[in-house]
């Protein structure tokens, strides 16, 4: 029997944004700060902001993600900041490149103080509803969209963020259910609808670990992990002050034992039977794939999270399996201090349709579709931090298309957000993306204790950066060029002073003379030991004088970098045109021509960087477009 359904015009807004995880709502609270009529759609309101995998924000790599959606003008780091349960920075006992903040979120208190912050918003209109259709004119532009009980919003820019429902299927064992994360309602329609807008459609698959009531755990086995006694915060706005929370996470660790209950199960495991079709992260296996990839390690480590202050619910990082219950239930109470633990919910894997980001632009605005933009999960990534940056810049550039104006694209010279989204529309994302510090080529100028200088004038000049806040900023900036003046005009004078830093630092020889700036550029001192020097010092202000530190300490690697990236420029200026005939150059190999071809890279440096497309082939390239420019 066909299905019959009533379609009605239910509402007229600027732009809809599909899906109301991280990616939505970065998406669209940056849309309806930009002053248009904006309307968020989601499966259910309890959905969002949901954490439905790992309690945390950040974590190397992330941490820079989530400055940089600050410093857009964004949303999570504020959140964060006023739902954490422990904040620490992590990587530092390695150089500041590399220095992330991650912080235990309460799942719970995070979805309730984002969901607060959606329906307090101006201009933003939040509502419970299934999209199943993209309605497009005659020339392939958006023009509304209809959700599942008929209703037609028109509207001149979508935002897809629908992050794991589309077609989701959780697998526990031999059990299959059609559904969605945490057992949510999965979209089945959405996907046929996109394959008829020409994307490529693909299968991806992720997962989560069991939660255990902690009540059942026998801490006194585990091994306590506090946060950072002097803690950052994520927004650049923000100072956690004397309201700090700290609670625990706790180490435990897999052993011999739980290896033999997964090894001798495998034959039940959905991963090794062909159950799961869909690939799922290689940087985040299930505990299954760790015991067969990794057979010659004796244990995992594994760090047991508390889920929000208001639930005994505990999560398991680094257990994530798709196993049967019993199995899984065998197998945790194998390692020590879990010898009781009760589970409160099962582990699953998740298999869901997601695009070839390959598909889209820069701008994250679909190639075929003008208005039509994709964000989070559904252009094949993973995590809330890589979602929430793909949000934010498809948020603005959907309300930057409705009024014509430049869309924001960021490069890989420019942020994280930048490398991220240039990984995914010229690699394309065969496996669940995640961002990581070893994918940034210009990690020393990208950190996130600068992406407030580096970001926010792209916020300010987008209108999500008021002028107070840039200016704010802007004299920041001044204030640490003035203190680096400053410590070149002061030098060092022979007496105990000196004597005791050299004692102290073991910096060697200091000739009188010598300027603190050049002094502090030795490994073992640091800004607070040259005060007994520095008689004239009032700076206090702490972000500052962690710049004035790296910025001296890294001066030289710093410099060697931007000219790295003045390099980089000249080939991402070196733009190709829309309608270039790869296929008319003969001198291209056949392979080139045709990647080039169905993946039209915007500029030469793109280019250079899909899969398929030799250096040789990029000499080629140049010439041929030296030669359509004369």
């Amino acid at each position: 029997m066909s299905e019959i359904k009533i379609k009605f015009e239910a509402g007229k807004y600027d732009a809809v944004v599909v899906g109301a995880g991280h990616a939505g709502c970065e998406a669209a609270l940056a849309c309806a700060r930009k002053g248009k009529k904006t309307l968020l759609l989601t499966m259910h309101l309890d959905a969002v902001a949901m954490m439905p995998c790992n309690p945390s924000i950040g974590g190397t790599g992330k941490g820079h993600l989530v400055r940089e959606i600050d410093a857009l003008g964004g949303q999570m780091g504020k959140v964060i900041d006023k739902t954490y349960l422990q904040i620490k920075t992590l990587n530092t006992s390695k150089g500041a490149a590399v220095h992330s903040l991650r912080a235990q979120a309460d799942k719970a208190r995070y979805h309730d103080e984002m969901k607060r912050v959606i329906e307090r918003q101006e201009n933003l209109y939040l509502k419970q509803e299934q999209a199943v259709d993209i309605l497009t004119d005659e020339t392939g532009a958006v023009v509304g969209v209809e959700t599942y009980t008929g209703g037609i919003y028109r509207c001149r820019a979508v935002v897809l963020a629908s992050g794991t429902y589309l077609k989701g299927r959780v697998i526990i064992g031999e059990a299959l259910t059609d559904s969605g994360p945490n057992g949510l309602t999965a979209a089945h329609k959405l996907s046929s609808n996109l394959e008829k807008l020409g994307f490529t459609v693909v299968r991806l698959k992720t997962g989560t670990p069991a939660r255990i009531n902690k009540r059942s755990i026998d801490f006194s086995k585990l091994i306590p992990q506090y946060g950072d006694k002097e803690s950052e915060a994520f927004s650049f706005d923000d100072d956690l002050g004397d309201n700090k929370k700290d609670l625990p996470c706790y180490l435990a660790y897999t052993n011999e034992r739980t290896h033999e209950v997964i090894r001798a199960n495998l034959s039940r495991s959905p991963l090794y039977s062909g159950v799961i079709e869909g690939t799922g992260p290689r940087y985040c296996p299930s505990i299954e794939d760790k015991i067969v990839r990794f057979a010659d390690k004796k244990r995992h480590q594994l760090f047991v999270e508390p889920e929000g202050e208001s639930t005994d619910e505990v999560y398991l990082q680094g257990l994530s399996s798709s196993l049967p219950e019993d199995i899984q239930e065998k197998f945790i109470r194998t390692i020590e201090g879990f010898e009781n633990a009760e589970v409160m919910r099962s582990a699953y894997a998740i298999e869901y349709d997601a695009i070839d980001p390959r598909d889209i632009y820069p701008t994250l605005q679909s190639k075929k579709n003008p208005g039509l933009f994709t964000a989070g999960q559904i252009n094949g990534t993973s995590g809330y931090e890589e979602a929430a940056a793909q949000g934010i810049v498809a948020g603005i550039n959907a309300a930057e298309y409705i009024e014509g104006k430049p869309m924001l694209t960021l490069t890989r010279a420019d942020g994280y957000i930048g490398v991220l989204i240039d990984d995914i529309v010229t690699k394309g994302a065969p496996e669940p993306y995640r961002i990581m510090t070893s994918r940034v080529e210009y990690r020393l100028l990208l950190r996130q204790d600068n992406a407030d200088e580096r970001l926010m004038p792209f916020g300010h000049a987008h209108g999500l950066i008021s002028d107070e806040r840039y200016e704010k900023m802007l004299a920041k900036v001044e204030a640490v060029r003035r203190e680096k003046e400053r410590l070149k005009a002061t030098t060092v004078r022979e007496g105990q002073a000196l004597e005791s830093l050299i004692a102290e630092t073991d910096c060697g020889q200091v000739r009188p003379g010598t300027s603190l700036y050049s002094l502090l550029k030795r490994p073992r001192v640091s800004y607070e030991s040259l005060a007994r020097l520095d008689e004239n010092r009032n700076l206090t202000d702490k972000a500052v004088i962690k710049q004035v530190e790296i910025q001296i300490k890294y001066e030289d690697y710093i410099k060697l970098q931007e000219e790295q990236i003045e390099r980089f420029r000249k080939t991402e200026g070196k733009t190709i045109p829309e309608d270039f005939d790869y296929n008319s150059s003969k001198n291209l190999r056949l392979e080139a021509r045709q990647k080039l071809d169905r993946y039209r890279p915007l500029n030469l440096g793109q280019a250079s960087r899909i899969s398929g497309v030799s250096p040789a082939d990029i000499n080629v390239l140049m010439i041929e477009l030296a030669k359509a420019e004369r």
